[in-house]
């Protein structure tokens, strides 16, 4: 497993949605909103609020900024936007399980 590890880099401004930040999105669809924490892929735990880098959603907030409209792309026939309300810097939770495969 080590030997295919790639260490994971995170060249996000401070005011733009990064590894580790939790972020808080309005949904349009569903007019809610949610919270997440993004994280790593052997973080990631949907059902507890984090988020991985590698899920649609992850994907399309990394880079971006409060107040930005982002579309997530969930497959090529289907996708939403979200508003980007907040960024809260925050850290890796030694307290988050690693994903087991």
């Amino acid at each position: 497993m080590l030997k295919t590890a790639v260490i994971v880099e995170d060249h996000s401004g401070a005011d733009e949605v990064g590894l580790n930040n939790t972020v808080q999105v309005y949904c349009e669809d569903d007019d809610e909103l949610e919270t997440y924490r993004i994280v790593t892929s052997v973080r990631g735990s949907s059902l507890n609020g984090l988020i991985s880098i590698e899920s649609p959603i992850g994907k399309a907030l990394l880079g971006h900024k409060v107040g930005d409209r982002v579309f997530v792309k969930v497959n090529d026939e289907f996708g939403y936007h979200v508003v980007i309300k907040k960024i809260e810097n925050t850290q890796d939770e030694d307290a988050d399980k690693i994903r087991s495969f």
